[in-house]
C-alpha cells in the first residue's frame, strides 16, 4: 500500500548554458505517512527548494511522479498549503483578512460570520489576539508577521503543509516560541507537514523523520533518519534524552562528511530509495551468540 505522499523517481535537470544539462537531483523517491512530520536536510544547491516547489505544484519535475491520497499533483491547490520563509502576505490587507481570504476560498458554503470565527481561532492559537488581528503586515514584527503566515496555512486545513524554512529570518528567542506553536497546533489537527531547514537541532526537535540528501549535482536522498526521541518534546528537556546526541551526530557526520564524499554518484538501479535509519541507545542489544529464544509448542 502506497504512503499518502509518494515521491517517485523524480528528477530534476535544468540546462547548463553551455548546450548540456545539470542535473540537480536524480531519482528521488520517498513516501510520507499521513499525519507525519517529514524534514528534509541537505547543502544548499542540493534542490530542497525544488522539491518542495514541485510538492506545491509551483514546477514541474523534469521527470518522475509525485502522488498525494492517490492522486497525481499537477498544479498548485488548496489541498497543499505553503509557508515561506519571506511571509508572503498580501500587504493591502490586514492579519485577520488574510486569514480569511484562504478561509473564504476554502469554504465558500460558510457565512462571514464562520469564516472570521474560524480565522480568529487559529490566530488565537499562534498568540495573536485583540487589537493586533486588525493591523496590516507592515505594522507587524517579522515573528508576528510568520505566525500570521502559520495561522492562515492551518486554517485552511490543507492535506498536506509544505514549510520552506519558515523561521530561517528569526531570532532565536522568536523561532523557539513559534516552533513550540507549530507543535502544539500541528499535535491537535493531524496533518501531514514536509518541510526544509537547515539546523540540525530544529529538525531533531520537530520531526518524526528526516530525509538526508547528498550534495549535488546529483543529489539524491540519500537517509531516512528515525526521530526515536518521544512526544511531546520541550526543547529545554529533549537534549537530556539518551538518543539525542547520538542523533544528532549522525546528522553532523552526514552533513559534514558523507555527503560531499556521496556528491555526483549516481543512483543505481533499485537503490534510488533513501536508506531507513533507526538509533536508539535505549534498546538492550542482544549478545552476539545468544541462543534463539523458546517458544511453547502449543501456542
Amino acid at each position: 500500500m502506497k504512503p499518502f505522499l509518494s515521491v517517485e523517481n523524480m528528477t530534476q535537470r535544468y540546462p547548463d548554458g553551455q548546450g548540456g544539462e545539470l542535473t540537480v537531483f536524480e531519482d528521488a523517491t520517498f513516501g510520507v505517512e499521513k499525519g507525519e512530520f517529514v524534514v528534509i536536510l541537505g547543502h544548499s544547491g542540493c534542490g530542497k527548494s525544488t522539491i518542495m516547489n514541485i510538492l506545491a505544484g509551483l514546477s514541474d519535475p523534469t521527470s518522475g511522479v509525485v502522488i498525494m491520497d492517490g492522486t497525481e499533483v499537477k498544479g498548485p491547490s488548496l489541498d497543499r498549503g505553503v509557508v515561506f520563509q519571506n511571509y508572503s502576505l498580501l500587504p493591502w490587507l490586514s492579519t485577520l483578512k488574510n486569514v480569511t481570504f484562504g478561509v473564504s476560498a476554502r469554504h465558500p458554503e460558510w457565512s462571514r460570520a464562520q469564516v472570521i470565527e474560524h480565522s480568529t481561532k487559529y490566530l488565537a492559537m499562534v498568540g495573536l489576539e485583540g487589537d493586533v488581528i486588525h493591523r496590516k503586515p507592515s505594522q507587524l514584527s517579522g515573528g508576528m508577521r510568520q505566525r500570521v503566515s502559520i495561522a492562515r496555512a492551518f486554517a485552511n486545513h490543507p492535506k498536506l503543509l509544505l514549510l520552506d524554512e519558515p523561521f530561517g529570518a528569526l531570532d532565536a528567542l522568536t523561532r523557539g516560541t513559534i516552533q513550540d506553536e507549530l507543535l502544539k497546533i500541528w499535535s491537535g489537527t493531524e496533518q501531514t507537514v514536509f518541510m526544509i531547514t537547515h539546523d540540525i537541532d530544529e529538525a531533531i526537535l520537530l520531526a518524526d523523520r528526516i530525509l538526508l540528501m547528498t550534495n549535488g549535482p546529483y543529489a539524491r536522498v540519500a537517509e531516512s533518519v528515525e526521530i526515536t526521541i518521544p512526544r511531546p518534546r520541550n526543547r529545554t528537556e529533549i537534549i537530556e534524552h539518551p538518543n539525542y546526541y547520538a542523533i544528532r551526530n549522525h546528522l553532523v557526520t552526514f552533513l559534514g562528511k558523507r555527503s560531499k564524499e556521496m556528491a555526483g554518484q549516481k543512483t543505481g538501479e533499485g537503490s534510488n530509495r533513501p536508506t531507513p535509519v533507526r538509533i536508539d541507545t535505549t534498546e538492550p542489544e542482544e549478545p552476539e551468540n545468544a541462543p534463539p529464544a523458546l517458544r511453547a509448542v502449543n501456542e
